[in-house]
């Protein structure tokens, strides 16, 4: 009868931890349709409040500085409460923000609107810092990487999702202006809210393994390890890679309906966006490839074969033209393994140091405000969208040389 009692408790545990994964797999593809849907609402803005390219790309400005200010917070929550816990934080956060967008779009505030995706990256912070490692964790270590790379598959779903929503609810080849342009957003933010704050709900009476819910009593462990986490060259150069890699990532797409309007001549902004739609799912197919390939072969030197590619399609996309933004499109299928893999590659090793360590990773995403910040005015001082995309191409020979410095330490 124990041995009975105890077949059914275990098939019960393994049931819980498939629907624990499952449930933690959607917050990937959750937080993708929140970090695309900017690059519909910069298209969007830019013509409701007649932005220049500059103040256009304050859209991620905002948005990765809650990231950046939430992340340490974050790690701290994880530390005192568990990567369950934290989570749910962050949905709560995620949702809260996207429910002001229905004030921001009645006052008609370009303001109140960052302030909105502000708190929707705060959430983010916490979703991100507590997520990844808790996929890490929740299964043998030597298949974390593949682990991860196959859950991290399923954000550009959510990225794809984000922009379609976008694209037919919030754009149209007719720029919207003023009260109309700012309503445009209402419906779809609200429904964000409904889902998220709904899946919350679910996985707080959701059981989890052991180590995605244990908890270790207090911060301060967290808070020693930053000064030790400094202290490690390789690590630091992981957050490095983090924050060059993201804010090519997030400049590509941030303006990739802008230069296919430059490049193509009357083709509108809805079109465009389905372009960004491709780049995408070209990001997708390139997860799961990926995910694949890094069964078979070595993390780092498939990392550094994909930042190379990327660094001469950028500045193929330099010269636009159909060709370029052929290549600006293309370089989304090579950004595929980036951030999963400097992510796993940045942690391995750091024992209980883990859990500050994936929040400085994210801290690292602090690189998508600053970095599409540059490309904006560079595209504003060059009088062309064309000439910001040498920075992504900088960006991805740091990641370059990051892989090649992770091989020579036999990292991978």
């Amino acid at each position: 009868m124990d041995r009975q009692e105890a077949g059914v408790e275990g098939r019960r545990t393994e049931r819980s931890s498939r629907t624990a994964m499952v449930l933690t797999t959607g917050l990937f593809f959750l937080w993708g349709v929140a970090n695309n849907l900017n690059d519909v609402l910069i298209a969007h803005f830019r013509h409701v409040f007649t932005l220049s390219d500059f103040q256009s790309g304050l859209v991620q400005s905002a948005f990765y500085l809650g990231y950046f200010c939430f992340a340490i917070p974050a790690a701290l929550a994880a530390e005192r409460l568990g990567y369950k816990a934290t989570v749910i934080i962050g949905l709560l956060l995620f949702g809260g923000g996207a429910l002001l967008f229905l004030p921001a779009s009645m006052q008609l505030s370009y303001g109140f609107f960052l302030f909105a995706l502000f708190v929707i990256a705060s959430g983010l912070a916490f979703l991100e810092t507590a997520a990844n490692p808790m996929v890490a964790v929740m299964g043998p270590g030597d298949g974390s990487a593949q682990r991860l790379n196959l859950a991290q598959a399923f954000n550009p779903l959510g990225s794809i999702a984000g922009v379609a929503l976008g694209a037919t609810l919030i754009l149209s080849d007719a720029p919207q202006r003023g009260t109309a342009g700012a309503a445009a957003v209402q419906l779809p933010y609200l429904g964000i809210a409904l889902v998220v704050l709904g899946w919350a709900t679910v996985l707080a009476f959701t059981r989890f393994p052991h180590a995605a819910t244990q908890a270790d009593g207090g911060g301060g462990a967290a808070l020693a390890g930053y000064g030790a986490l400094l202290r490690r060259p390789r690590y630091m150069a992981g957050v490095a890679a983090q924050f060059f890699y993201v804010g090519a990532q997030v400049g590509i797409w941030s303006y990739l309906i802008r230069y296919a309007e430059s490049v193509v001549p009357g083709i509108g902004a809805q079109k465009a966006a389905w372009l960004l739609t491709l780049s995408l799912a070209l990001f997708m197919v390139g997860r799961f490839i990926g995910a694949a390939l890094l069964s078979r072969f070595d993390g780092a030197r498939l990392m550094a074969l994909f930042a190379i590619i990327n660094i001469v399609l950028s500045l193929v996309a330099v010269r636009g033209g159909i060709v370029g933004l052929a290549a600006l499109v293309a370089t989304s299928f090579f950004m595929s393994i980036l951030y999963p893999t400097i992510f796993v590659l940045s942690l391995r090793g750091l024992g209980p140091l883990t859990k500050a360590g994936a929040s400085m990773i994210v801290m690292a995403i602090i690189g998508g405000a600053v970095l599409t910040m540059a490309m904006g005015l560079l595209s504003d001082l060059a009088g062309t969208i064309r000439a910001a995309m040498i920075v992504p191409a900088l960006c991805f020979a740091v990641v370059a040389l990051y892989a090649r410095a992770a091989r020579r330490e036999g990292a991978a």
